[in-house]
């Protein structure tokens, strides 16, 4: 039947018509944008909040690197090869910062002038804990204490084994730190009575994220050496330079001390990792959940944005000259142990 096409296709124009028709008129529905001449176009555009004149919004973070080349000697047997794992530059990045390599035995004098050029710094977890890696982290805290007498603000992140050399430096006492077996674990962190968390990195955690904190394992462990609640407060050194926030517990139900802010300083320690959730797949108990994945994304936010505060404006070239980017990662992970990708400096 050749003309049932056509019957059919009538029938739908009509139906079609019909419907549009049943439609109530709408003259005096049009866009918003119909309301603007080009004068009031350019008067909205200009009613965009100017950026605080007092923040740096773009911030620089300095990662000390770690001896060696981070995959124990397979990817790279140079003694004088140093390190930064690539999860600790993506994490300063998905804060919203870029990120300078201070390499830890370079000349002093090129170390210094690398330190003008950021306005933090992060102290990477690892296993270096005298010599002269221990003298240049405790060179490049008293550079930072000094900045922030002076009034420019400048924060510190020590992470896990950065964290413990800090320790050090401020006791006094290289043998503070006792022996825990939390290598490779999970784990909650749990507030300590009265915990103050204003004005600390927790105040950037949404309310429900820090509740979940104590209840899922959504940070990452992994050291072997640590320091009690009870051996901190009992130093005054170190009472009345850290404040505790959380605990946690080793395999062997050890408590140790899992963070901590400075009572004078914008600096914060972390026996756990907050870069690995988002950007380490070596282990299989690394924590990916969402949750997880927002415990990291908070941490880096409140480091750079602490970072933003900082009043020191370096030359823009000077910078970009020593960026991170002008180095490559190494793919480490195809042994399927150690960190994904490592920058090696030798």
């Amino acid at each position: 039947m050749p003309h049932d096409g056509v019957f059919r296709f009538l029938f739908l124009v009509s139906l079609f018509t019909n419907s549009l028709s049943s439609i109530p008129k709408t003259d005096n529905i049009f866009l918003s944008i119909h309301h603007h001449n080009d004068d009031s176009l350019s008067s909205s555009a200009s009613s965009c909040p100017a950026p605080n004149p007092n923040l740096n919004y773009r911030p620089v973070i300095g990662i000390l690197t770690h001896p060696g080349d981070g995959a124990s000697g397979r990817l790279s047997n140079d003694t004088g090869a140093s390190n930064i794992p690539a999860s600790y530059v993506k994490f300063a990045e998905s804060g919203g910062a870029t990120v300078i390599p201070l390499i830890y035995n370079e000349p002093t004098e090129k170390l210094l002038k690398k330190l003008d050029l950021v306005n933090g710094v992060i102290f990477v977890g690892g296993w270096a804990k005298d010599g002269l890696y221990l003298e240049t982290v405790e060179r490049i805290l008293k550079i930072a204490f000094q900045r922030n007498d002076v009034g420019d603000h400048f924060p510190i992140y020590g992470i896990c084994l950065g964290f413990e050399l800090i320790t050090m430096i401020i006791s006094e006492d290289n043998n503070i730190l006792d022996k825990y077996n939390a290598r490779n674990q999970a784990s909650t962190l749990q507030f300590v009575e009265n915990a103050n968390i204003e004005g600390s990195m927790f105040q950037s955690f949404p309310p429900d994220l820090i509740k979940k904190l104590s209840t899922e394992c959504i940070v990452m462990q992994n050291h072997r050496f640590g320091i009690s609640p009870e051996k901190l407060q009992g130093n005054e050194k170190l009472s009345s330079f850290w404040e505790i926030l959380t605990i946690s517990t080793d395999e062997n139900n050890q408590v140790y001390v899992s963070t901590v802010r400075s009572r004078k300083y914008p600096v914060t320690g972390f026996q756990w990792h907050p870069e690995k959730n988002a950007f380490e797949w070596g282990s299989a108990n690394i924590p990916h959940t969402e949750n997880a994945i927002r415990v990291t994304q908070s941490a880096a936010g409140f480091l750079v944005s602490e970072a933003r505060k900082s009043t020191n404006r370096p030359n823009d070239q000077e910078v970009r000259d020593n960026l991170i980017y002008n180095f490559k990662p190494t793919y480490g992970g195809k042994a399927g142990k150690g960190y994904d990708e490592v920058y090696i400096f030798q």
